[in-house]
């Protein structure tokens, strides 16, 4: 608990020297700095990470013993499926908090590598404290995860001014979930988040920003390649004692929709927009397996 708020005080400290040296009017992003909403931004992301770490630290380790801090190598567990939902998560918190700083007025460089930093950072400390306790460890391979995620965000605004390709997420419920609940979930809610075998990871490419001056394709159409993975009851292998079932990687490809790319005059239809932009939608899909087997899903989310 301790170690949670001196991170809350040193990011809020941290930002308000940041406040201090953020310019009143900048010549790329056109909304007038705001002190109000910057403090609002700050306030509201130390408050998310202090009170999630406090959660995690309270609720989720309580019950594991504590060692001093040392390595795990799960690079080969759940198929990879595990490490794309790092690179997933660090890219949307990272972007969200972009969004936010630049929202409130400042230059869009610092949004840039401040808020597009704050996934990386927020996971990096969550893989701190697996690092002390017996049951996990830290992980280098989420740590590059971690890091992949915030350099697809960064390097693209940095780069292009936007993203071009974009991370999503899409989730089928799993027949075999069932079979372990205490490590895939107890209901539909948890298992979205610890079942893998349901999970979809998604770069969506939106076709206009490489292939411009096209007037017949919409300025919203992507084209998205996906990885998903079947058959994992455990991280390296499924238990002996359970149903059979085999396990293989999936790879797709789809169509999608950019609703950034889809402009509204209401801020709140634009903020869902945003929101329905961090999920893949369900179209037309072809699947090629490790099975060697080429699927093709009517529809497929």
């Amino acid at each position: 608990m301790i170690r949670t708020l001196s991170a809350f005080v040193l990011i809020f400290l941290f930002f308000q020297r940041f406040d201090s040296i953020s310019q009143k009017v900048d010549p790329v992003n056109d909304i007038e700095y705001d002190p109000l909403k910057f403090k609002l931004v700050v306030t509201g992301g130390a408050l998310f990470y202090a009170g999630t770490l406090t959660g995690l630290y309270s609720i989720w380790y309580n019950d594991y013993e504590r060692t001093s801090f040392h390595w795990f190598n799960d690079n080969s567990g759940w198929m990879q499926i595990d490490k794309f939902g790092h690179a997933y998560t660090a890219y949307i918190f990272g972007r969200t908090a972009m969004k936010s700083l630049y929202w409130s007025g400042v230059s869009r460089k610092k949004a840039i590598w401040y808020g597009g930093s704050f996934g990386f950072v927020f996971l990096s400390s969550v893989e701190f404290l697996d690092g002390h306790y017996e049951a996990w460890g830290a992980s280098v391979g989420d740590l590059l995860s971690n890091a992949g995620g915030a350099a697809l965000l960064i390097g693209q605004e940095l780069a292009l001014g936007k993203q071009a390709l974009t991370m999503k997420f899409s989730y089928n419920p799993s027949p075999i979930a069932e079979y372990r609940p205490d490590v895939l979930g107890e209901g539909e809610l948890e298992r979205i988040i610890k079942d893998y075998n349901g999970q979809t990871y998604w770069f969506s490419l939106n076709y206009n920003s490489v292939f411009k001056n096209h007037t017949i394709i919409p300025k919203w159409f992507n084209i998205a390649g996906g990885y998903s993975a079947y058959g994992m009851l455990g991280a390296d292998e499924n238990p002996i004692h359970l149903p059979e079932v085999e396990r293989y990687r999936r790879y797709l490809i789809s169509l999608d929709v950019d609703f950034d790319k889809i402009k509204s005059k209401s801020k709140v239809v634009n903020s869902i927009f945003y929101f329905l932009n961090l999920i893949k939608v369900p179209f037309p899909t072809i699947e090629i397996n490790s099975k060697g087997e080429v699927i093709f899903h009517p529809v497929y989310f």
